[in-house]
C-alpha cells in the first residue's frame, strides 16, 4: 500500500492519459471493485445404480477403444514392414528396435521433472552416434592410395558428418555436466567416477585382443561391445530418475558412446578400411571434439537450454550428410528398404536441423519469440508434406518420372533427395517459427525425439543394431517427455508437433478490451512461512530454473525441517 498526496507539486504537475485522452486532474474515475458474482442455485443430481454402471462401462469402453486403435496402427505398420522387408536381418533389426524402444518407454517415466532439461542434454549428446554411420562411410571404398583429403562425394559427406557428430558428442556431454553440476552441493562428498573406467577398459582390451592378437572373432567381439554400449545408454537415462544418480547417468552415457565408437572402429577394420580412413576419423573426430569443447566451455547456466538446441541442429545435419553419402556411394545397388531409410533420414534430419536453429534463435533472443503468423500456415505445412511424399515416390521409383520427363533415373534420384533436403529444412523452420517462445522447451523435446528417429533410419540403412537401439531409446524418450511437458503446461501436443495447427494466430481482437476481473493473490516470505507451518501436506514442484538460481539447497533444507515437524512433504 502507498499514499498519494494530492497537494504535492509533483502530483499536481503530472499527466495521466487513457486511450489518448487526458484524465488528470479533471477526469478521475474512482476504482470500484467488481460486484460479487451472484450465487447460482445448484442442484445435485443423484444417479441410479444402473446409470453409474453405464458411466463406468462407457469409460472402460472408450479406454479399450483407444488402446485397440493404437494397437491396430502398430499391427498395420508391422504388416507393412513384413511385406516389404528385403532380408531376415531386417526383421531381427526390428526386434532389436522394438525392445530398445520398450526399455526407453519404461525408464523415461521415472525421470524427475527438475531433471528434464539434463535428460534432453544427455540424450542429445548420445544422438551424436551419427558418427558411426559417418565413420563407415569413410571406410567404404578406401584404399592404400587414398589421401587424407576425401576423394569422392561420399567420403566428403562422411568427413563432414564425422566432424559435426563429434562436435555434438563433446559439447553435448560437457553441457550435460554443467547442468547436473547445478544440482551439486559444495559440501557433497567426492565422487570417484574414474573407477567406472575399469570395465570400459576391459571391453576395449577385448576389442584390441581380437583385432591385433587374433584372439577370438573380431566381428563377434564388436557385437558384444555394441551390446554393452546400448546397455550403458539405457542405464544413463535410468540414472536420471533422481538427483542422487543423475551425474552417474552422464558418465554412463559417455562410456556408452565411447564403446559405440570403438565397436564401429572394429567394423571399419572388418570392412577393409585403410590406415588413411582411420587417420581421417582421428583428424575429423579430434577437430569436432575441440570445437565442441570450446563452444561448451563458454556457456553460462542460463544459456544451457539453447545450447542443447544448437547441438541438436548438428545431429540433423550429420544425419542428412550420412544418408546422402550412402546414396552417392551405392546408388546403383540399393534395395527398396535401404532407399526408404535414406529418404526418411534426410527428411527427419532436415526438419531437426532447421527447427533446432529456430529454437536456438528464440531461446537466445536472436529471433522474435512471437509465433510466426503467415497466412495459410496449415496449408503451407500440408503442401510441403505432400511435396515430400511425392518426392519419396519419385525417389523410390525414378523410372515412373523418367517415362514422363525422359530424365535419367540417377538424375531423378538425386533431384528427389535434394528436394526433400531443402523442403524438409523449410518445413522444420516454419513449424518451429510458428510456435511461441514460451513453448520452445517442449519443441526441443520434439526435436530431440526427431534426432532419435533419424538415428533409427540410419540404423536400418546400415543394418546396424546399435544405431537402431540408441535411436529407439532417444526417439521414444523424447516423445514421452514431450507428452509429459505438454500435459504439465496445458498444451495440445498435436498442435505443438504440427507448428500450432488448429490455432488461429492471425485473428485480431475486435471490440473493446477485455476487462480483467477476479482476485489477485500476493504473497511474501512471512506469508509463505506461515502457510507452510500451518499445512499438513506440502507438495514442492522444482524446475530447472531453481537449479540455475542455486535455490535447490535451501529448498532441501526447508523440506528436511518440515519433515522433522511431522509434515508430509512431497516433490512433484
Amino acid at each position: 500500500m502507498f499514499e498519494i498526496d494530492l497537494n504535492d507539486d509533483a502530483v499536481q504537475n503530472m499527466l495521466i492519459s487513457y486511450d489518448g485522452e487526458a484524465r488528470w486532474p479533471d477526469k478521475i474515475t474512482p476504482f470500484s471493485p467488481p460486484p460479487p458474482p451472484q450465487a447460482q442455485a445448484t442442484s445435485v443430481v443423484e444417479l441410479t445404480e444402473e446409470e453409474k454402471k453405464a458411466l463406468v462401462e462407457k469409460k472402460n469402453r472408450d479406454g479399450f477403444l483407444k488402446n485397440s486403435f493404437i494397437a491396430s496402427g502398430a499391427a498395420a505398420a508391422l504388416v507393412a514392414f513384413g511385406l516389404t522387408a528385403d532380408s531376415p536381418s531386417a526383421v531381427s533389426l526390428l526386434a532389436t528396435f522394438s525392445l530398445a524402444g520398450l526399455a526407453g518407454y519404461q525408464v523415461v517415466w521415472g525421470v524427475a521433472p527438475a531433471l528434464h532439461s539434463p535428460l534432453m542434454a544427455v540424450t542429445n549428446a548420445i544422438s551424436g552416434m551419427t558418427a558411426l554411420g559417418a565413420m563407415l562411410l569413410l571406410a567404404h571404398g578406401s584404399g592404400d592410395s587414398t589421401s587424407l583429403i576425401p576423394d569422392s562425394p561420399s567420403h566428403w559427406m562422411g568427413a563432414i558428418a564425422t566432424t559435426l557428430s563429434f562436435v555434438n558428442i563433446a559439447g553435448g556431454f560437457l553441457v550435460s555436466g554443467k547442468m547436473l553440476n547445478l544440482f551439486r552441493r559444495p559440501d557433497d562428498p567426492q565422487e570417484f567416477f574414474e573407477f567406472y573406467g575399469v570395465p570400459v577398459a576391459i571391453i576395449l582390451a577385448g576389442l584390441g585382443a581380437a583385432a591385433f592378437g587374433e584372439l577370438g572373432n573380431l566381428g563377434l567381439m564388436s557385437g558384444s561391445a555394441a551390446i554393452a554400449s546400448s546397455i550403458l545408454c539405457i542405464s544413463a537415462i535410468a540414472c536420471l530418475a533422481n538427483q542422487a544418480t543423475a551425474r552417474t547417468g552422464n558418465v554412463l552415457g559417455m562410456a556408452g558412446v565411447a564403446l559405440g565408437l570403438a565397436s564401429t572402429a572394429a567394423d571399419m577394420e572388418l570392412a577393409g578400411a585403410s590406415v588413411t580412413a582411420f587417420e581421417q576419423v582421428g583428424i575429423m573426430g579430434g577437430l569436432g571434439t575441440t570445437i565442441g569443447a570450446v563452444l561448451a566451455s563458454g556457456v553460462g547456466p542460463t544459456e544451457l537450454p539453447q545450447t542443447v538446441a544448437a547441438f541438436h541442429s548438428l545431429v540433423g545435419l550429420a544425419a542428412m550428410g550420412g544418408a546422402a553419402g550412402e546414396y552417392l556411394g551405392n546408388s546403383d545397388a540399393l534395395a527398396m528398404g535401404t532407399l526408404t531409410s535414406i529418404y526418411l533420414a534426410t527428411l527427419i534430419g532436415g526438419v531437426t536441423f532447421a527447427g533446432s536453429i529456430v529454437a536456438f534463435g528464440k531461446l537466445s533472443g536472436m529471433m522474435n519469440s512471437a509465433p510466426l503468423q503467415l497466412p495459410g500456415r496449415d496449408q503451407l505445412n500440408i503442401g510441403m508434406l505432400a511435396t515430400c511424399a511425392l518426392g519419396m515416390a519419385a525417389f523410390l521409383s525414378p523410372e515412373i518420372v523418367g517415362t514422363i520427363t525422359s530424365m535419367d533415373a540417377s538424375v531423378v534420384g538425386l533431384a528427389s533427395l535434394g528436394l526433400v533436403g531443402v523442403v524438409s529444412s523449410v518445413l522444420g523452420w516454419h513449424l518451429t517459427a510458428s510456435i511461441g517462445g514460451a513453448d520452445m522447451p517442449v519443441v526441443i523435446t520434439v526435436l530431440n525425439s526427431y534426432s532419435g528417429w533419424a538415428l533409427v533410419a540410419e540404423g536400418f540403412l546400415l543394418n546396424n543394431p546399435l544405431l537402431a537401439q540408441v535411436g529407439a531409446l532417444i526417439g521414444f524418450s523424447g516423445a514421452i517427455l514431450t507428452w509429459i511437458m505438454c500435459e504439465a503446461m496445458g498444451r495440445n501436443i498435436v498442435s505443438v508437433i504440427l507448428g500450432g495447427a488448429g490455432t488461429d494466430n492471425t485473428a485480431k481482437a475486435a471490440g473493446p478490451a477485455v476487462e480483467i476481473e477476479g482476485e489477485i493473490t500476493t504473497a511474501n516470505v512471512d506469508a509463505v512461512a506461515d502457510a507452510l507451518l500451518e499445512a499438513r501436506n506440502i507438495i514442492i514442484t522444482p524446475g530447472y530454473g531453481l537449479a540455475v538460481a542455486q535455490g535447490q539447497f535451501a529448498v532441501a533444507d526447508m523440506a528436511k525441517k518440515l519433515k522433522a515437524m511431522g509434515k508430509n512433504v512431497r516433490f512433484g
